[in-house]
């Protein structure tokens, strides 16, 4: 308590930037002590079906309204191997309906690319399940992936649609198949930012990789479509330098594609710091920021990453496509979004009702990044109702 003392007795503001820099601290030993052997799993653990349990634990300190367990089921890596992944299952209190709670699953935003940033390990993990309370008061279990490569061992395939797209059905697989959760096969999906596009791809994939899913919607939130566009207009921002800064360091591990052809030697120290940093609360962004300084005067040799191979080819691959007529989707988007911007989102919308495509599009005037999946999310679970009662999506594309 020594560093609360001392966060008090200064001035204040010097006392609001000593106590977020002790909250990060805090937040950061809470993670590093909470990531255990219940992460690692061997060669023969990790074989098996898809969507099967390695090991699951209840969870302390949930809110009394649920029950929530972590787990680490069984997965595929981009190549098909075996791989291990970890998350969090939750059921609402009480008796479930003859044949399980329908199940939600949540693809979450950005939190880093480091191991230990993965959103299970999280201090604040049930706040950052947009909508959470909602979905339980209407009755829906909840599948929360850490996607690859978080809280499990291996490199985080950081915006790689296939992989995010695979983890986000096996764990509601893997939730189906815990008794304490009592979950059905009807499947909504919902995301925010990379959450978004991990969504988005699951919808893509879902027919031929989960076959045995009834996916009825996917809602997303400020979603990562059009990746070489968010990639050449975010680098004028801190946030935009942060996320490209990851996406090039993950993609060097996962792809190979060497992020010193690109980045200005003396910018790969801060990179590589970034890299290592976890997003969790405000306090980490602080300490975001001040990683990033060094990249505002050197980071890219090149205008657009995605204008040069192999990049631009990785980015193509990873920018969602539209989904299939029968899956009707809900897209929310904040006007004032300086991440993803809004003519991202309305061209996907664009191109989604022109392919015949059931959009709920929702403006959140104002609204920037940060806050558009906290902002829509009762709009969202009140959309997944409808898919789950179901009721005739609606739909105000302009046909």
């Amino acid at each position: 308590m020594k560093g609360f003392a001392s966060c008090r007795s200064s001035s204040s503001a010097r006392a609001r930037s000593a106590l977020a820099a002790c909250v990060v601290i805090l937040l950061s030993v809470a993670r590093v002590c909470a990531q255990t052997a219940f992460y690692q799993a061997t060669p023969q653990e990790v074989e098996g079906p898809p969507g099967t349990i390695i090991r699951q634990e209840a969870m302390p300190f949930a809110p009394a309204y649920i029950s929530a367990y972590r787990v680490l089921y069984r997965s595929r890596g981009l190549h098909g191997e075996p791989i291990a992944v970890s998350g969090v299952v939750i059921a609402p209190r009480g008796e479930a309906p003859a044949g399980g709670w329908p199940i939600v699953a949540w693809a979450h935003p950005t939190t880093g690319v480091a191991t230990r940033c993965a959103p299970s390990l999280a201090f604040f993990v049930f706040q950052q399940i947009q909508g959470l309370r909602e979905m339980a008061a209407q009755g829906y279990a909840v599948a929360a992936t850490d996607y690859p490569g978080l809280g499990t061992a291996g490199v985080h395939p950081y915006l790689v649609g296939e992989s995010e797209g695979r983890a986000v059905l096996d764990i509601v697989r893997a939730a189906r198949s815990m008794p304490a959760i009592n979950a059905s096969n009807t499947v909504a999906i919902w995301g925010h930012s990379q959450g978004g596009q991990a969504a988005l791809f699951a919808g893509l994939i879902a027919r031929s990789y989960a076959p045995d899913l009834n996916l009825v919607g996917i809602a997303v939130a400020a979603p990562a479509t059009e990746l070489a566009t968010l990639m050449r207009e975010d680098l004028g921002s801190v946030g935009g330098k942060n996320l490209t800064a990851m996406t090039l360091w993950s993609w060097d591990r996962v792809f190979g594609a060497l992020m010193r052809r690109i980045v200005e030697p003396q910018a790969v120290p801060a990179v590589d710091r970034l890299a290592e940093a976890c997003i969790e609360s405000i306090g980490d962004l602080l300490v975001r920021r001040r990683l990033e300084r060094p990249l505002e005067t050197d980071f890219l040799t090149v205008r657009n990453p995605a204008d040069v191979e192999p990049w631009r080819a990785l980015a193509t691959a990873n920018t969602p496509g539209i989904l299939p007529p029968d899956i009707p989707v809900f897209v929310a988007q904040g006007s004032a979004d300086l991440l993803v911007r809004p003519q991202v989102t309305l061209n996907y919308v664009t191109r989604s009702c022109r392919a015949g495509v059931r959009v709920s599009f929702l403006v959140l005037p104002g609204v920037g990044h940060g806050f558009a999946g906290r902002d829509s999310a009762r709009s969202a679970v009140e959309w997944i109702a409808g898919r789950f009662a179901g009721r005739p999506a609606p739909d105000n594309c302009e046909r």
